[in-house]
């Protein structure tokens, strides 16, 4: 398997963020970024670096206001002699609130709706070469080749055009499937990572060239709350191109790969010339979302099941926090999808 990353995805490394009242260790750490690349070489997987000369691609899903802002916003923060040395929000607008600001804390909170994403020096190179990873992965995949894993981080299904959340700045496999749809024309992205890809769906909402299939815990549940119900299914030209399956708290194995097994089948009648995975590993077991119970064994499954679709695919690597048992679940996942290649 042709493996994309770039060093630059760890200077982005805030140790906490601030939730539930308090600070608490950030789960989206650089090491995430070093457990893969070392799983992926272990592997003797082909690993090549990502140039970093397509900022185009990003421009092409997201506003170019917000990602000159997310370029620009640390060394604006600093200028403030009394400002922390984390950038974090601390005013969000509501739906009553329509005008974006121009002073630093008000712009701030219109491009982003929680403390989630807290920016320091290295974090506009550390998403911006996340992204180009997962444009170059694009780039690379072909019918011929096999599948192309883009190891992104920061990861990047939670982000919309103008919105950063979730500990996502960009939409990685949003950026990756829109270079895609000018290739192949049409593209399915499934997306296992334990939350909804909001980001994602809203960005292909009335698509007609884009499936967007999740498999998530319930969002009555859990983050990102506001999105990914059953009956959110598109509109206009893509009413019906959006597919949803929330489940419950601890789900095992069986009902998640079935849910993986009805993506595919959707992928399959809508017809995708090429498939992009947005590949989260935190509905694994140990993961400290706590929110599924996949195995390693439900991993390489979800692989073969994938794999099965037989189409150019591109694996973007979304959540999956540290844990022992980490970098077995990328193993074991790409063990069974090149299985089947």
């Amino acid at each position: 398997m042709l493996v994309i990353h770039h060093p630059d995805q760890a200077l982005h490394d805030p140790a906490e963020v601030f939730r539930t009242g308090k600070f608490i260790p950030q789960p989206d750490r650089a090491e995430r970024y070093r457990i893969f690349l070392d799983v992926m070489r272990q592997g003797r997987h082909d690993i090549v670096e990502a140039p970093l000369d397509r900022g185009d691609a990003i421009t092409d899903v997201h506003d170019p206001a917000y990602v000159e802002f997310l370029r620009t916003v640390y060394g604006r923060w600093r200028e403030h002699p009394d400002y922390g040395p984390v950038a974090i929000p601390n005013v969000h607008p509501t739906h009553r609130m329509h005008r974006k600001p121009t002073e630093l804390l008000g712009e701030f909170g219109w491009y982003s709706n929680s403390t989630s994403c807290p920016i320091t020096e290295g974090t506009w190179p550390a998403v911006f070469a996340s992204a180009q990873v997962a444009v170059h992965g694009a780039e690379r995949v072909s019918a011929s080749s096999g599948p192309v894993y883009a190891l992104c981080r920061p990861p990047g299904h939670h982000a919309y055009p103008d919105l950063m959340t979730g500990v996502c700045f960009l939409n990685n496999a949003a950026i990756a499937a829109q270079q895609l749809t000018k290739r192949y024309g049409r593209v399915a992205i499934i997306d296992i990572d334990v939350h909804h890809c909001n980001g994602t769906q809203f960005i292909f909402w009335g698509r007609a060239d884009v499936l967007v299939c999740s498999i998530h815990i319930d969002p009555r549940l859990s983050a990102p709350y506001y999105a990914g119900h059953a009956d959110e299914v598109g509109e206009g030209a893509g009413r019906g191109l959006n597919f949803n399956q929330p489940l419950g708290l601890a789900t095992p194995d069986g009902p998640w790969l079935s849910a993986i097994a009805a993506a595919v089948t959707r992928a399959h009648d809508f017809g995708a010339d090429a498939l992009v995975v947005s590949l989260g590993f935190d509905a694994g077991e140990h993961d400290p979302s706590a929110a599924f119970k996949i195995t390693d064994n439900g991993f390489s499954e979800a692989g073969r099941r994938l794999a099965a679709l037989e189409r150019p695919t591109l694996l973007v690597q979304e959540g999956g926090y540290l844990s022992p048992a980490l970098g077995g679940n990328l193993a074991r996942f790409v063990h069974g999808f090149t299985d089947q290649q």
